[in-house]
């Protein structure tokens, strides 16, 4: 759980009354928008207040109308969905600054530069998106933001989200070492051959392709055989 002096207010309003939780501020911003969080982290005490400065807890009755139950976690989640989670102007900066560098983060590894086929560095990127003026909104979901980045960074940069379908042979004294660097990256299919060598399917954003060509080539000394199978999807 969450300490209580470090956690904030989540508040919902209905019927005239106030429903108020102690949560982890970030924890809180990535449940509403839809990412897996353990509850007991998010939480700071299993208690529903009509004031959570003054400690005054809302009664049984109270919470049966509004929500239809007494039971915490129903009630926590639809105040964290459907209510508001007061945060302070620096935990505010603090969460939008973390979501920018999220965001900035995906774009490099998973677009492209079609003139190179190689990735944007992510000091481009964010030169780019500083240039367009480009502001994280906290409460909307980062994948929404990503598309709203790509469509300006478009008009700056030449930038591509292709995606890649490889087929990889790993010679057989690699095969053992390569197969879980193979894995860590998407296998689609994977083949032992008689010899012992490796044959496996991967689709890849082609901002990856070079990453993973630097990590097999490190295990198996440059003897990985690659094969573009396919362009854009």
């Amino acid at each position: 759980m969450v300490r209580t002096e470090n956690a904030v207010i989540a508040r919902f309003e209905k019927m005239g009354e106030k429903f108020e939780i102690l949560v982890d501020p970030d924890l809180a911003m990535d449940f509403r928008h839809g990412k897996p969080v353990d509850f007991d982290d998010l939480i700071a005490i299993d208690s529903v207040f009509k004031d959570a400065n003054k400690g005054e807890v809302k009664q049984e009755d109270g919470l049966r109308k509004v929500f239809g139950t007494t039971e915490f976690p129903a009630i926590a989640k639809k105040i964290l969905l459907e209510g508001e989670v007061q945060l302070t102007t620096q935990q505010r900066r603090d969460i939008a600054e973390r979501k920018r560098r999220e965001l900035v983060s995906f774009i490099s590894r998973n677009a492209m530069n079609p003139q190179t086929n190689a990735p944007h560095p992510e000091q481009r990127i964010e030169t780019a998106l500083s240039e367009m003026r480009f502001s994280i909104d906290i409460n909307k979901p980062i994948q929404e933001q990503i598309q709203e980045a790509l469509k300006g960074l478009k008009r700056l940069l030449p930038i591509s989200m292709e995606k890649l379908r490889l087929a990889i042979r790993i010679p057989a004294q690699f095969s053992g070492k390569s197969s879980p660097v193979l894995h860590k990256y998407g296998v689609q299919k994977e083949e032992w051959q008689n010899d012992g060598s490796l044959i496996a399917m991967l689709e890849v954003p082609a901002g990856v392709k070079q990453d993973l060509l630097n990590d097999l080539n490190h295990i198996t000394h440059g003897e990985v055989e690659v094969k573009i199978l396919e362009g854009k999807l």
